[in-house]
């Protein structure tokens, strides 16, 4: 018997496998109502289906939920029109203050709305996600096939939308009270937020007020109190409606959200009945006197709530029940994205110097992306198809794309955190049970130990094995298999779904890939992965520690009384336990940090790409063609967020957040494991690390947030590489503020190929300040990044001796800034220009400036399609320069009159090196292996033809020359030079370079 069935038979709703099926059923839905209103005054809705259409489960609601409903009158109760008098109280001041009380409230976005990103409006941002009708026996009835493909042919439920939840039911009754019910994250707190604030401005005019209540907040309170007291106590603005809530005719809504947080008893010995509204009784005997319709029968009620709970209300009191199925259909998410990323404010603030148009560009390009992904990837739908999920996704790519304050105002550990503050925050697993854990610390420890261990193990698949060792190998009580079946009934789609690939239907993924890495390292930092005898130490700390505190007081007594001798040593022994036994939780916070080291190193993760390229790609795919289905494919799973992770929950403020969360860390153990990380991760950083490793590394240094160890572990990077490595606006500032903790001088900062531009080297201005050997090449710098690197250079603080600007395209306009520059800096003394677009008239302009500098070196103008007027020119002014003493001028349009005159330039005679050819006269150039090693580098970004033409020219000299010498060994030289040329020219004319 599999493990699944066993479950069924404890738990009588079905086994894990049975999860699988919610997801594909809702992706089955072909019909859903959408509501994306961007104006104000917009509203959309859904005719129901015809009673031909309706599930079976809808046309059975007339047996099940008689206590909810209502027979049908001759005119539905939202179309009915009430006498003046009474329109006179809805139309009143008291309602219109209430409403405009409501909106302000239910409208205030979270901290997070506006700490990730620009802040949005409900009315501006919001689509409403599949409600379908359900039913009790739906509900609680287990699947009698535990397969999937039994899962995925189910017929799928009647769509119903908002507005129609209060139609007739199947049997012509009209509905009074409505269960809205569904998983953490599939958004009913937001659904009814949206509820109140269409109401609030006019969009939901089937009622006339609308009160809603927080159960969390009736939960807090057990002193008896009345419904017209408890209205004006939470709505004080209502006091002149209040009196003729029982005597009119007003159609009103009662909202009671989050159900489950609630203990209700429906028995008579439990609740007794009231009717009046001025009865003092407990808030849950109000509760439940309402949904027995026995107080207030004529109002309309919807009640939110987790899976779990839905059976606490007796089903003969509900008319409705409908299951918040979030976006089932990837259409929705779709719009959700559009809408969130297109919004005018998404880039932030445009202080790079481009146009709004681009940054709309790039908005609409990563909605195109993620809609590709979307079609093709059908794992990150099956994600999304929690609303929760659509928010994360958003976020993290505000964060990665649009962050350019220094140092960020967010940490990607923040984002995590702050997401499951959002759908956790407060939050008890069971509220029935006496322990109130609370849910996080519970999903730290059973979904972390999960996720743990898949790390360990390097896999992202599990099996229902693996869950059943992580979730029931250590049920013990009756209690603890309670809470399992709550969290498996409300909590686990959120974490764990279905993998949709094929071969892997029967396993189960994280629902976020980098969430698996969160929670594992949740779990490692909160010190639930402990060996036996650290489990043992620190039950037997806290033991003694209280006994021998007790005992050493008595004794402190007694020997005042009784001064024996031998009262001091048993003292001292006393006080030895907890000391020894601390030791053990000591060395637990060594373990915490030996685990980060190790992760962050591991070698066969340094060529991977940097984990926010892995997170962007995870998020909008990957671009370019189809892997060959013959080319091998590496099965290890790369988790290099995972350390990352640990030291960004380790920062004072994600710690903060987890407290409300229930998982406490401790000042101390995060003190202590900084302290242990001093002798493990700053040892191992300072080995050589690949850029990309780099980049983590000085990631995992800015989610830390710990200045006082960033600073330090900066301190030992003399030398920065991170040549290849795709510098975006987040990984500039993340370089910006991690390299600012420190004001020690770089000796080199190597950035070739980054994909820089002039807003990335504004960010990186502090830093670039301080290094010595400075590498830009192949960044597409155009003039007006010259204009930065000018202002760089002439700036009073500036160390930098050696900048290379090759391969950028820098023009006679950025020329003539890299001149002025010249003309007035003190620390450069070596400048590479290499293919640069000067021309005759960008080499004129530096030339004319060159004179005022007094310290360069060695200047490069390589391929410049200098002509023989500009070359001479410049060398004349070099020959003059007071310590100016090589100038690189290969691969130039100079004629051989112009070799001829430039060969003749002695460094002894003329003070200058002019770098031509790979010859001197009838010997070989004692710089032709420079010259032809800058040239083999930088091939791929030239013009391939223009260099053959080069090449096959030098190849000529090559040869004249060696015919023109008598001397043997010459000749050798000669032949060898020959044969590398042609070695590249036989590359070059074959693709193969």
């Amino acid at each position: 018997m599999s493990w699944a069935l066993q479950c069924q038979s404890r738990l009588p709703w079905g086994s894990w496998t049975r999860l699988h099926g919610s997801l594909r059923e809702w992706r089955e839905t072909r019909r859903e109502y959408l509501c994306a209103a961007s104006v104000p005054g917009e509203s959309c809705s859904l005719l129901p289906l015809p009673s031909s259409q309706q599930s079976p489960s809808s046309r059975r609601s007339c047996v099940h939920h008689k206590g909810g409903s209502q027979e049908p009158t001759a005119q539905p109760s939202s179309l009915r029109h009430v006498p003046g008098a009474r329109r006179n109280v809805v139309s009143s001041e008291a309602i219109k203050k209430h409403q405009k009380n409501l909106s302000a409230w239910f409208s205030h976005q979270p901290n997070e709305e506006r700490q990730f990103g620009p802040s949005f409006s409900l009315d501006a941002v919001h689509v409403d996600p599949v409600i379908r009708e359900s039913s009790l026996e739906e509900i609680l009835k287990p699947s009698p096939d535990l397969t999937i493909q039994h899962q995925l042919q189910q017929p799928c439920s009647r769509v119903i939308s908002l507005q129609n939840l209060f139609d007739l039911d199947a049997c012509g009754r009209q509905v009074k009270t409505v269960v809205l019910f569904g998983t953490v994250g599939t958004g009913k707190s937001t659904l009814i937020k949206k509820m109140v604030v269409d109401w609030c401005h006019g969009r939901l005019p089937h009622f006339e007020l609308v009160i809603p209540f927080s159960c969390e907040d009736l939960s807090q309170s057990h002193s008896p109190i009345s419904l017209r007291r408890l209205i004006t106590k939470k709505y004080q603005h209502l006091r002149d409606v209040v009196p003729m809530l029982d005597t009119s005719n007003l159609r009103m809504l009662f909202i009671l959200n989050g159900l489950e947080r609630l203990n209700l008893d429906f028995r008579l010995a439990g609740t007794e009945l009231c009717c009046d509204p001025n009865e003092p009784v407990p808030p849950t005997a109000i509760v439940v006197n309402l949904l027995r319709k026995y107080l207030l029968p004529e109002a309309n009620i919807i009640v939110t709530t987790r899976p779990s709970a839905v059976r606490r209300i007796p089903g003969k009191y509900v008319g409705r029940y409908a299951e918040i199925c979030g976006f089932s259909d990837t259409n929705l998410q779709k719009l959700y994205f559009q809408m969130r990323l297109s919004q005018p404010g998404c880039s932030g603030e445009d202080g790079s110097g481009n146009s709004p148009g681009n940054g709309s560009g790039e908005q609409d390009n990563l909605v195109e992306m993620l809609s590709r992904n979307l079609e093709r990837h059908n794992q990150i739908a099956a994600a999304c198809f929690l609303p929760s999920y659509c928010w994360l996704v958003c976020t993290t790519l505000h964060f990665l794309y649009f962050t350019k304050t220094v140092p960020p105002s967010q940490t990607l550990t923040g984002i995590y955190t702050s997401f499951l503050r959002l759908n956790f925050s407060g939050e008890v697993l069971d509220s029935t049970d006496p322990n109130n854990i609370s849910m996080m610390k519970y999903v730290a420890k059973t979904v972390g130990k999960l996720a743990h261990e898949g790390v360990m193990s390097r896999k992202t698949c599990f099996s229902e094995e693996d869950l059943q060792q992580c979730f029931e190998v250590e049920m013990k009580t009756e209690s603890e298999l309670n809470l399992l079946e709550v969290f498996r009934s409300d909590v686990f789609r959120f974490f764990l779904t279905p993998c949709v690939q094929p071969g892997k239907e029967h396993t189960f993924v994280f629902t976020i890939p980098a969430m698996q890495e969160y929670l594992a390292a949740l779990y490692v930092v909160l010190g639930e992965k402990k060996t036996l005898a650290q489990r043992v130490g620190k039950e037997l700390s806290e033991i003694f520690g209280k006994v021998s505190e007790d005992i050493v007081v008595v004794l402190n007594i007694i020997s005042k009384v009784l001064p024996l001798r031998f009262l001091p040593v048993l003292l001292n022994l006393l006080k030895i336990f907890p000391r020894y036994f601390s030791r053990l939780s000591g060395k637990d916070r060594d373990t915490i940090a030996r685990t980060m080291a190790e992760e962050m190193f591991k070698e066969e993760d340094y060529f991977n790409d940097d984990v926010l390229d892995q997170i962007n790609s995870s998020i909008l795919g990957t671009e370019g063609p189809m892997r060959h289905p013959d080319e091998w494919v590496s099965d290890d799973e790369v988790f290099e967020l995972f350390p990352i992770f640990m030291g960004g929950i380790l920062s004072r403020r994600n710690r903060a957040i987890l407290e409300q969360l229930g998982c406490s860390i401790k000042n101390l153990a995060a003190f202590e494991i900084a302290k242990a990380m001093k002798k493990t991760v700053i040892r191992n950083s300072r080995k050589g690390l690949p850029p990309s490793e780099l980049m983590d590394y000085l990631f995992f240094l800015h989610e830390f947030q710990n200045e006082r160890f960033t600073s330090e572990a900066i301190r030992s990077l003399r030398t920065v590489n991170l040549s290849s490595v795709k510098m975006t606006p987040l990984k500039c500032s993340v370089l910006a503020s991690v390299m600012g903790t420190t004001c020690h001088e770089v000796e080199e900062l190597n950035l070739t190929s980054c994909n820089l531009d002039t807003s990335s080297l504004r960010t990186l201005f502090p830093v670039l300040l301080r290094c010595k050997a400075l590498y830009l090449q192949l960044n597409s710098l155009g003039p007006d990044a010259c204009k930065e690197i000018r202002d760089l250079l002439l700036h009073e603080k500036c160390v930098v001796s050696n900048l290379r600007l090759a391969n950028n395209p820098v023009g006679e306009q950025g020329a003539q800034f890299l001149a002025e520059a010249l003309a007035g800096n003190r620390s450069l003394t070596r400048l590479s220009l290499l293919h640069t677009s000067l021309g005759d008239r960008g080499v004129e302009v530096i030339a004319q400036h060159l004179a005022k500098n007094k310290h360069l070196q060695e200047l490069n103008l390589g391929y410049n399609s200098l002509t023989d007027t500009a070359a001479l020119a410049l060398v004349e002014v070099a020959k003059k320069h007071a310590t100016l003493n090589t100038v690189h001028l290969y691969f130039n349009d100079i004629s051989e009159e112009g070799k001829r005159e430039l060969h003749t330039l002695r460094v002894d005679q003329d003070g200058i090196r002019v770098l031509v050819f790979l010859t001197a006269g009838t010997d070989v150039s004692d710089y032709w292996s420079n010259i032809l090693s800058i040239v083999h580098k930088n091939l791929p970004f030239w013009d391939r033809e223009r260099v053959q033409q080069h090449l096959a020219l030098i190849l000529q000299d090559l040869e004249s020359s060696r015919r023109q010498t008598a001397n043997p060994w010459r000749k050798a030289k000669f032949l060898r030079v020959e044969t590398e040329v042609k070695r590249m020219l036989g590359k070059l004319q074959h693709g193969s370079l």
